[in-house]
């Protein structure tokens, strides 16, 4: 099983004479939230992580120098809005407003985790949109298209009035836990919310059956599980969500599991957001034989334990990149 198609990928070194000119144009500029994941990328584009000066005054204010020029050039601003979410969005914003100054031809924040992205509709009164307004951001600070990776909801694409490509990370954790050989797997959703995300999984993971834990919650970051509507006894239970950030939910649907009867628990996410006390929960011995995430974000040293699996979603967003830059199909990469 392939990541993703790269059939209609055209390699620099075999390109047009035109397309090598283009090639030239092409330009990554990374932030400080993951810079690692921008080398990841410049690596598999062969393109490196051009030279930008960040720094702070004394009162805080960023300043921001691009240090190349970048007149007429593709430019693409690597910078998952992680925490602190609000320095890297801003520090992402800075960049914008420094390469539409310096007359880029076209410039793409290329942003893995999008933050603020669960702010995405009123449930209460007087409450704020933050989704939408972290888009009108972007967009009034010059960017001209966006790529994300595994919005909370997909709705947040329509919040941008301008291109928006939205990519997937569950080829990258379908391709590792095939190579597991894992046997009577069942994928599991932790809540109703996430049943669509599941049963698209759980197709790419030779359309396996489906199980839902339905529950309740109480508050922000405060979950409730109550049962399980499927078949999960003997089984390896894959709970996939989009994120794991304190880790209540898909720790109490991994119990809920393991007295259902499940023989093994694996939990998946594309984004490790691990706020506290994220890692002392899913780290519980006899709880999760594995937790597989991605890259999207930073991980740090301090967040690491023993059933901890990081995979790389950098030749992903490469590709994606270079699709973009030579105006292919991005969508095509997933069929």
């Amino acid at each position: 099983m392939t990541t993703f198609s790269t059939a209609e990928r055209v390699e620099p070194g075999e390109a047009q004479p035109n397309t090598m000119q283009d090639t030239r144009r092409l330009r990554l500029f990374s932030g400080n939230s993951n810079p690692e994941l921008a080398r990841e990328i410049g690596a598999y584009l062969g393109v490196p992580d051009g030279p930008r000066v960040i720094k702070r005054f004394a009162d805080g204010e960023l300043y921001i120098q691009i240090q190349e020029s970048i007149r007429g050039c593709d430019v693409f601003l690597i910078q998952p809005t992680c925490a602190p979410v609000n320095d890297h969005l801003m520090e992402l914003l800075i960049m914008v407003d420094a390469c539409r100054r310096a007359s880029a031809r076209q410039i793409t924040a290329v942003v893995p985790y999008y933050g603020y992205a669960r702010a995405d509709r009123k449930t209460a009164g007087r409450e704020s949109i933050t989704a939408k307004l972290v888009a009108n951001l972007l967009v009034k600070s010059g960017v001209d298209r966006v790529l994300a990776m595994d919005l909370h909801s997909s709705q947040i694409q329509g919040y941008f009035d301008i291109p928006c490509d939205h990519i997937y990370g569950s080829p990258v954790l379908v391709d590792y836990l095939s190579s597991r050989n894992l046997e009577q797997v069942v994928v599991v959703s932790p809540d109703v919310g996430g049943v669509a995300r599941a049963r698209a999984f759980a197709k790419q993971m030779h359309d396996a059956p489906l199980a839902i834990i339905d529950k309740r919650r109480s508050g922000h970051n405060v979950a409730e599980s109550l049962t399980v509507i499927g078949d999960v006894t003997g089984k390896t239970a894959i709970l996939i969500d989009d994120m794991i950030d304190t880790g209540g939910t898909i720790c109490q649907g991994a119990k809920l599991l393991r007295q259902r009867g499940a023989a093994r628990v694996l939990a998946c996410a594309t984004h490790a957001v691990f706020s506290p006390p994220a890692v002392e929960r899913l780290s519980e011995p006899g709880l999760f034989e594995e937790v597989v995430v991605t890259n999207s974000i930073p991980m740090l040293q301090e967040r690491c334990f023993p059933q901890l699996r990081v995979l790389s979603v950098a030749n992903m967003l490469g590709e994606a990149i270079w699709r973009i830059h030579q105006e292919s199909s991005v969508s095509s990469m997933f069929r």
